[in-house]
């Protein structure tokens, strides 16, 4: 008779169903309290969470709309974002931080990253600002010789979780003219030091900030959804009036805008996982903490394992996805797979390479850095109820790989 295999113990990204388990009960009836109602467009629910999102943010305006990617739209909307304009983005992070600007006939003009954080070089922003962009022949502001646009936005992207430099891009963009919109997509709750002790909520220091409560975030629903948040009232009761259809009054239209809004549904189980956010975010740190001691221990970090995030002190990083960078990522990828570990490569093509964008004029070697990281990213499990000895598996798997 055989030998039985042992099955080969899953680590998946992440469990969603680990999470609903813990809060299961008050997601069925907040749903329920829904059904009840009847009321599924703009209902109380909305409003509520909204109320609830602008005092967990300390900030003056928070708008529910439908997605992450249309809170991204609505926000350049909301500027008058066009033809002729120029936005400065980041060229390593997700697709729609950049459609969102091609999509309004603007001009993406991207930047490079920082290797060691993966986020905007704020360094290289600068460098732009002063270099190549010259001061606009109409009056404030900049332009760039090369495409003859106008420089309107910076929009940094916090990613993976990780927060960006916002006291040094605020300051960029107070210096030079220009509106700030943050990408906080991956980051709800993460937090940017503005001195000693004192820390903000990303997506509060620009102008507009724009969330994603997509299911796979640190605050998610159970299906698609967005937020934009603003201290300026004019601009948080422009994005109200364009999600939907730039209706001023019933019927009547002060601007073309767009359908988009934060479904009652997905505001009613929000409203219930904002109350656990803080904790949950506590325990992914925690988890950074126990693979940053696990991989040292392998004596492999500098080396075959290139980098570690940085940890997530003062909320600084909420770890949306824990991600690193190897040598031999797709080897590695491959027979982590092989032995049950779920991972991701978040993104295996920078943008300014991406084929929809060949029109822009950008080449291999443009961005030095975006490309480097994106042939050596990996995201491994990351979740709150990630137990130890599944992290202990994946951090053994790792160092089998490169010792074999």
């Amino acid at each position: 008779m055989k030998r039985a295999e042992i099955p080969t113990i899953k680590v998946p990204l992440l469990d969603l169903k680990a999470q609903y388990g813990r809060i299961q009960t008050e997601v069925r009836h907040a749903l329920d309290e829904v059904l009840d109602s009847q009321a599924f467009i703009l209902g109380p629910s909305v409003q509520q969470f909204e109320e609830q999102v602008a005092s967990y943010l300390q900030c003056n305006g928070a708008i529910g709309v439908a997605s992450g990617s249309d809170a991204l739209l609505l926000s350049l909307m909301a500027l008058g974002i066009g033809a002729g304009d120029g936005v400065l983005v980041p060229a390593f992070t997700f697709f729609s931080t950049v459609s969102c600007v091609t999509r309004l006939g603007a001009t993406p003009l991207f930047v490079d990253i920082d290797p060691e954080s993966y986020l905007m070089d704020t360094k290289a922003v600068e460098v732009l600002l002063k270099g190549r962009f010259k001061p606009h022949p109409e009056g404030q502001g900049l332009f760039d010789p090369e495409t003859h646009c106008r420089i309107k936005i910076i929009l940094p992207v916090h990613l993976f979780g990780q927060c960006c430099s916002m006291s040094s891009l605020v300051s960029l963009g107070h210096k030079y003219h220009l509106t700030i919109v943050e990408d906080v997509a991956q980051a709800f709750g993460a937090r940017f030091q503005i001195g000693p002790g004192i820390s903000r909520a990303a997506g509060t220091a620009g102008d507009l900030g724009c969330f994603s409560f997509f299911p796979t975030k640190t605050l998610g629903g159970i299906g698609d959804g967005g937020l934009v948040a603003t201290d300026q009232s004019p601009l948080a009761d422009k994005v109200r009036m364009l999600r939907v259809h730039g209706q001023g009054s019933k019927y009547h239209h002060q601007a073309v805008g767009i359908n988009s809004r934060l479904d009652v549904i997905q505001a009613a189980v929000l409203k219930v996982k904002l109350r656990h956010l803080d904790q949950w975010h506590d325990e992914r740190i925690q988890r950074a903490d126990l693979y940053h001691s696990l991989f040292l221990t392998t004596g492999l970090v500098g080396n075959q394992i290139i980098t570690l995030p940085p940890g997530g002190n003062g909320k600084s990083h909420v770890f949306n996805c824990y991600v690193v960078r190897v040598q031999r990522r797709d080897e590695l990828r491959h027979y982590l797979g092989e032995h049950g570990i779920q991972t991701q490569v978040y993104y295996p093509l920078p943008l300014h390479l991406q084929p929809c964008f060949d029109y822009l004029g950008y080449h291999k070697g443009d961005f030095p850095n975006a490309e480097l990281v994106a042939s050596q990213v990996l995201a491994i499990p990351m979740y709150p109820e990630l137990t130890s000895e599944l992290q202990e598996l994946v951090v053994e798997r790792i160092a089998d790989f490169y010792r074999k």
